[in-house]
């Protein structure tokens, strides 16, 4: 079963070019996205239904739709649209993974405010520490804020038809703050941060690496269901606070990493505690929540991560010095992902 014997099942399905995007194949499961009108979505189930039908008939058993709406103007302009060839109803040549050879891992929590940002940078710099070549798409397109956090304010430059990511301290990174002005908000629909993520994918020039993460925003939104669809041999890892709502919300983003195939690589609980000058613990934010979490998830808690003062109160700490508390578990969270993802 091959992704070109999917899309000629389909090929005879009314508007099948315009309606099915974004096919996938991974071993017997089939994942595609099926665009419908938000006007008229009564209409759509038996399309759906068809569309499962023929995929099964294909040998697949698993078949995972997504159904995304179109509003008025979005429809109208998709379905005046000329024909697509049935072969590229989903641009053939951008679904493969840029790199074959890239351990994707993303990076994900239920609710913002768990430090999933600060995790990610300084996952990348413990990796990066230890030999490994790292990239970062700050995939939250709304909430970017590692540029921010490393300084980097420039735009990338274009080498040919790809984008050139910045880069800090050896790990690349794009970022849509890179291209708005002043801190200016992202004021955009969905389909369009589907768009800007495969640009982000497709569209970079990342040489080699080893691990590619990916900051995702909070939740189960249009982004985390694009990267589910687009690179289907991504890992995850959850992040969460010891809190036990936020580690009840982070439950939800994990068990979307079940329902499609995703392999979570562990939990991450952040902001854990604080140590005081005489060794002391301080749990502000309660106990247990990455425990309970990791349970739930049938996963490994990977680190706890404390709370740790910046050393300059005016300029908040990004990234750990190797040497710290924190840098040091970051350190052996590290090495505990190569050996999980190696």
């Amino acid at each position: 079963m091959t992704k070109d014997e999917i899309i000629a099942s389909l090929s005879d399905i009314p508007q099948a070019s315009r309606l099915i995007r974004d096919v996938v194949v991974k071993n017997k499961a089939v994942y595609l996205t099926l665009l419908i009108n938000a006007q008229d979505r009564d209409s759509s189930s038996g399309l759906k239904e068809t569309v499962d039908r023929r995929v099964r008939e294909c040998g697949a058993d698993e078949v995972h739709i997504r159904s995304k709406a179109l509003g008025g103007t979005e429809w109208e302009r998709m379905m005046s649209e000329g024909d697509q060839p049935a072969s590229a109803v989903d641009e053939p040549d951008r679904t493969a993974p840029p790199q074959a050879d890239v351990c994707y891992i993303a990076v994900t929590s239920g609710k913002g405010g768990v430090g999933k940002s600060t995790v990610t940078l300084n996952l990348a710099y413990a990796l990066a520490r230890s030999g490994k070549r790292v990239g970062i798409i700050d995939a939250d397109i709304y909430g970017f804020s590692i540029p921010d956090m490393l300084g980097l304010n420039q735009r990338p430059q274009v080498r040919g038809q790809k984008v050139v990511p910045l880069e800090r301290d050896g790990i690349k990174l794009i970022s849509m703050g890179f291209f708005v002005e002043d801190n200016s908000p992202v004021i955009w629909r969905g389909p369009m941060l589907g768009r800007m993520l495969k640009s982000f994918l497709f569209d970079v020039d990342w040489g080699k690496l080893d691990y590619l993460l990916l900051d995702l925003p909070p939740g189960t939104g249009d982004v985390a269901l694009d990267i589910h669809q687009w690179l289907p041999q991504a890992k995850e890892i959850i992040v969460t606070t010891p809190h036990k709502t936020a580690a009840h919300v982070a439950a939800r983003a994990g068990t979307m990493a079940i329902q499609t195939k995703h392999e979570i690589v562990g939990v991450i609980e952040n902001m854990s505690y604080l140590t005081d000058e005489a060794g002391q613990k301080s749990y502000i934010f309660g106990r247990g929540g990455g425990e309970a979490l990791s349970r739930d998830l049938n996963t490994e808690l990977l680190a706890q991560i404390p709370l740790q003062p910046s050393a300059d109160a005016d300029k908040p700490q990004s990234v750990f010095e190797l040497n710290s508390g924190a840098g040091r578990i970051y350190a052996e969270l590290a090495g505990l992902v190569c050996a999980k993802t190696g």
